[in-house]
Order: structure tokens, then C-alpha cells, then sequence
């Protein structure tokens, strides 16, 4: 029998590059023991990349759902591991160095045992000292090669960057085929090439399935000695996601290697689990394409983990530039037909800017030069007229050093609008900032929280963490998601049948007495001015729902009925109503 081969879910990776949200701390805490319970996995991946973005836009605090999702991995001795984009850390621009550092001990106090830490362009400055801190918080650092398929992308190249990193401190290296586009007798070449020259270091492949090659690199690296293969589950595996771990078991089983068994029945209820995650409410911001495998992407290179944003942005570049082909007379493009135009530009552009490995934030930025192009050249104005700050610090090798050679044409535009190139140290450009946000938690009356995690938190990512302490965050998440909901039921149903599903299971709430609609009071005898409540807030049996005033002065209370979710809103603050007329509709609670 071959050598042992373990494997890891990439639970987080699989609803980032399926769509918009994660799932919520309840819902984590709930799945865990059936992940658990099938008995194959080693790892899980619990943190990382749009995890704590994702879950402070929909109101959440992070820092309790990465705590409440390790600790049962924990208690089992199965490791835990999250993405971290080394310069930008958590997020997609980069991150001072007191931040970083404070990060690797906040997430070890969490629970997380190991950080994949990463850089887009493979700078080697940009990992190191993340290698550095994490150890010192007592974690196991996993230096990462962006797999990609480009002439300076070879071999050579990858193992040089790793011989850098283990000796830099790297305990395992793991191949990042983000794309998928890694050919399988390259990356085993690659994984072979590093196990002879350090045969104690654990090598670790995530591989996307988008372009369809996935399974044959995981066979090849297997056979050249990796230890370590991230896998998904159904219902969100395949696609633009990740190989499941059903398929990859049995093919290396068959191949002679030493696996773990799958319980089905745990595998049946973590799938059930995960299906009902979607129909919840993640299921209206996954877009049906990412379910499916695309061979056009072996081409373009872009990864899976960014699809569901690419075609929200394509939909709306594409009704703009088929105004201007209206406008002109011209044939206007169909969905493929857009799909296609952007694929072909982003290989035009991605060798030009310098092969950057197509992986968050660099995928983001060629994408985004790719889209402004296809809209300048429809205008008549040529290519790379409208990049950004961001796209040029890439450009200019702010974030790192550009593996290839950036084109003659882009150095003369920068050249012409006074833009410097760069080869310094990228995160030496950016000042610390925690006595800042100290300085602002301390004057808001924030607590720093347990182990500092909530100065981390805001530090880290300032602008979510202000939206959701403020409670912004929650009402613009269940807006949209009764957007969402409101837009699939109108494709299918007319206004009136729309009205009649949403207030089957809900109960009108009346007014007992005509007069003038609010939604807060002052307590002095007076109604005060406020916003509505948002669709999808909660109210329970006895809570107030709004106030009316009656033409004589009596301000009288309105109940929310036995409570519920608010699912319509009728009577808008400061309106008048009449005696029996309907204010809202509140679902009732599931028995």
C-alpha cells in the first residue's frame, strides 16, 4: 500500500466561491458534528479570506462564530485552518504590521491551529514575516505557491520560492491551484521537486474544479508525495468550487493509497445541513452558473472563488455596453457572447500587466482593467484608460514584485501621468495603526473584547466593524435578502399572488384606533421621529411594533401580535391610518 493520504474541507472556501454569505454561527455550530462524524477528515478549513467580512456584513460577530466552529475540531484533535492573504492579511487591501502580527494570536486563542499564509504575486516579503509572527503565536505556518500556468511560472520558479520559505520557517508549503488552471504533470513535477530536497515538509494541494483538471492534479501530486488534499461536499462540490471527497477517496483508494472511510450517514446529514443552509436564505446569492464546470477558464485563468462577483459585475458592463452598441446601429451581445468578449480580454491583459497569479486581490484587479477596456473600447477611447489607484499599485509594484515583465505601453502611460515604479519592501509603505483604533474603541466605549479579538476586529476590518456595531450592517443584510427573496417569488407570481404567499403564514397587525403612525416613543408623552424596522426583524410575543397617535393626543401601543419575523410593511412612519387598517404582516413562529 502507498503512503497515507489525509484530507481537508474546505468548509469556508466552498460558500465563498459558490456566492455571497457564510453560514451563521448557529448553523456552523450545528454542522460541525457531522462533519466530525464522517470520520475522513484530518482538517478543516474554519476561517480565512471573505469569512469574517461576509459575517460582519450580515450582522454577525466573527470573532464568536470562529470560536463557537473550532472549538468542537478542537476537542476531537482535528486541525483547523484558515486563508490569510499575507500583505492584506483578511481583507483585499493591505494591512499594517500591528494588525497582522495581533492577528496570529487572536486566531491561535480561537482555535485555529494552522494560517495559509499567501501572496498573489508569490513575493516572498510579503509571506515571511507573517511565517515569522505565526509561529511566535504558537501556530504552524503553511507557506503557499499561487499556482498558475504562464511561461515565467515554471518548475523552477515554484521550487526556488519554496526553498526560500522553509527556510524562512515554513512548516508545510501548500500548491494553491486557485484557478484550477494548473497543469497535473507540472504541479506533480513541482510536488516532487520540493519532497526531494525536504522530505519532512508537509505539502498540502487545494485545487478548484472550474476548468475540470483537478482530479488529475490531485492524482499527480499524490503519486509525487503530497500528504494533504482539500476537498468539498456536496450540495456546493464540483462546479467553481472543489473536488468532493466522495470521488477523491475512492480514487485514491483504488490507486493503493492509505485513506480514511467515509461515514455516508454523517456525510448525508452534514449535505442535508448544508441544503437546508442554502434554502434558508445563502441560497439567494449563489448564481446557478457556479455550479457549473467551464473549460473556457483554462484560458483566462480567473478563479472560482471569484465568479459570483465577475457575473454580477459583467451583468451590468454588459447592459451598458450594449446601450452604446444600440445606439451605434450594432449587433448587441448575448450572455456567452459578453462572457466570451471578457475571457479573450483578460488574456490580452494578463500577460501585459506581468503574469500576475489570478488570485484574490490580483484576479480582481485584471478582471476589473479587462471590464473598463471592454467599456473604453466601445466608447472609442482604447484600453487601460480607467484603472484605478489599486490596479496601478499592482501595476507599479506596490503590493509586490510582478513576476513578468510589465508591457512597454504600460510603462509609458505611467511614465505620462507621472506614476513611479517601486521595488521597495511593499509592507514597510504602510504605517501601524492599532493605537488608532485603540484611541477610537476607547472613545465609542468598545471593549477590546477576549483576547483583544474585537480591536482586532475593527482593525482589521474598520469599515464592516463600524457598519455592524452600529447596526447598519444587519437591516442592509435582511433588506437585501427580502429583496432577493421578493425578486425569485415575482418571476414566478403576480403582484397579487406575490402578496398572498407572503402572507399566508402571517398575521396582519391592525390599527386599533385611527390616527398617525410611529415607529419610536420618547417616553414624555410625545412620538419621536425614527427610521422603520427592516423586513426580517424579529419580534416576540408582548413586544411594542409601532405607536399611534390619535387625533385626541393618547398615544397607544401596537403589539406584535405573537411575534415573528416582519415580512411587509404597510404604513409607512408618520402616515395616517385609518381604525382597522393593516400596518404590517409578521410571520409566525415555526411550532
Amino acid at each position: 500500500m502507498k503512503k497515507r493520504i489525509q484530507f481537508s474541507l474546505v468548509y469556508r472556501d466552498m460558500w465563498q466561491s459558490s456566492g455571497k454569505f457564510q453560514p451563521r454561527k448557529d448553523q456552523l455550530e450545528r454542522v460541525a458534528p457531522a462533519i466530525i462524524d464522517m470520520g475522513c477528515f484530518d482538517r478543516v478549513e474554519t476561517n480565512g479570506g471573505a469569512f469574517e467580512q461576509v459575517n460582519l456584513l450580515a450582522g454577525e460577530n466573527p470573532n464568536a462564530a470562529v470560536r463557537a466552529f473550532c472549538k468542537p475540531f478542537n476537542e476531537v484533535g482535528i486541525k483547523t485552518h484558515m486563508l490569510d492573504r499575507g500583505l492584506n492579511a483578511l481583507r483585499m487591501y493591505p494591512v499594517p504590521d500591528d494588525v497582522r502580527e495581533l492577528q496570529y494570536k487572536v486566531k491561535h486563542a480561537q482555535g485555529v491551529d494552522i494560517p495559509r499564509i499567501f501572496c498573489g504575486l508569490n513575493d516572498t516579503r510579503n509571506i515571511i514575516p507573517s511565517i515569522k509572527w505565526a509561529k511566535a503565536a504558537g501556530m504552524t505556518p503553511q507557506a503557499t505557491l499561487c499556482i498558475t500556468t504562464s511561461p515565467v511560472h515554471t518548475v523552477e520558479y515554484y521550487s526556488g520560492i519554496a526553498d526560500e520559505l522553509i527556510a524562512a520557517g515554513a512548516e508545510e508549503i501548500c500548491l494553491k491551484d486557485m484557478a484550477g488552471i494548473g497543469q497535473p504533470a507540472m504541479l506533480g513535477a513541482l510536488t516532487k521537486a520540493i519532497k526531494t530536497k525536504h522530505p519532512d515538509i508537509i505539502i498540502q494541494y487545494h485545487g478548484h474544479s472550474g476548468p475540470g483538471l483537478s482530479m488529475a492534479s490531485i492524482l499527480e501530486v499524490c503519486n509525487n508525495g503530497a500528504d494533504v488534499i482539500d476537498t468539498a461536499i456536496e450540495p456546493l462540490s464540483w462546479g467553481k468550487v472543489h473536488p468532493d471527497i466522495i470521488s477523491v477517496q475512492s480514487m485514491l483508494k483504488n490507486e493503493g493509497f492509505e485513506v480514511k472511510e467515509i461515514n455516508m450517514n454523517a456525510y448525508m446529514q452534514a449535505r442535508s445541513l448544508t441544503q437546508e443552509f442554502i434554502d434558508d436564505w445563502l441560497g439567494y446569492f449563489i448564481n446557478p452558473g457556479n455550479k457549473h464546470m467551464s473549460s473556457l477558464l483554462l484560458g483566462c485563468g480567473l478563479p472560482g472563488g471569484m465568479m459570483g462577483s465577475m457575473m454580477a459585475d459583467l451583468a451590468g458592463m454588459h447592459r451598458t455596453i450594449n446601450s452604446i452598441r444600440a445606439k451605434k446601429g450594432l449587433h448587441e451581445y448575448n450572455t456567452d457572447e459578453m462572457l466570451v468578449k471578457l475571457f479573450e480580454e483578460v488574456e490580452y491583459v494578463w500577460p501585459r500587466v506581468g503574469y500576475p497569479p489570478l488570485v484574490t486581490p490580483f484576479s480582481q484587479y485584471v478582471k476589473n482593467i479587462a471590464l473598463m477596456n471592454l467599456l473604453t473600447i466601445e466608447q472609442g477611447k482604447g484600453r487601460f484608460v480607467m484603472m484605478d489607484d489599486s490596479m496601478w499599485g499592482m501595476i507599479l509594484g506596490k503590493s509586490g514584485k510582478i513576476p513578468g515583465e510589465i508591457a512597454p505601453e504600460l510603462k509609458e502611460l505611467a511614465a505620462k501621468q507621472g506614476r513611479e515604479f517601486t521595488d521597495a519592501d511593499p509592507h514597510t509603505l504602510i504605517p501601524n495603526a492599532l493605537d488608532d483604533f485603540r484611541k477610537e474603541m476607547d472613545e465609542n466605549g468598545w471593549d477590546y473584547g477576549q483576547d483583544d479579538e474585537e480591536l482586532y476586529e475593527l482593525g482589521m476590518h474598520p469599515e464592516q466593524y463600524r457598519d455592524f456595531k452600529s447596526g447598519i450592517a444587519k437591516k442592509r443584510m435582511l433588506a437585501d435578502l427580502q429583496k432577493a427573496k421578493d425578486a425569485r417569488l415575482g418571476s414566478k407570481l403576480s403582484p397579487e399572488e406575490l402578496a398572498a404567499f407572503k402572507h399566508a403564514k402571517a398575521d396582519a397587525l391592525v390599527a386599533p384606533v385611527k390616527g398617525q403612525v410611529y415607529y419610536q416613543f420618547s417616553g414624555e408623552g410625545e412620538c419621536a421621529p425614527c427610521i422603520e424596522p427592516f423586513i426580517g426583524a424579529e419580534y416576540k410575543e408582548g413586544d411594542t411594533f409601532c405607536y399611534i397617535q390619535a387625533s385626541w393626543g393618547e398615544i397607544v401601543p401596537v403589539p406584535a401580535a405573537l411575534g415573528g419575523k416582519l415580512v411587509e410593511i404597510s404604513a409607512k412612519q408618520g402616515s395616517k391610518v385609518q381604525k382597522g387598517q393593516t400596518l404590517a404582516w409578521i410571520e409566525r413562529p415555526k411550532d
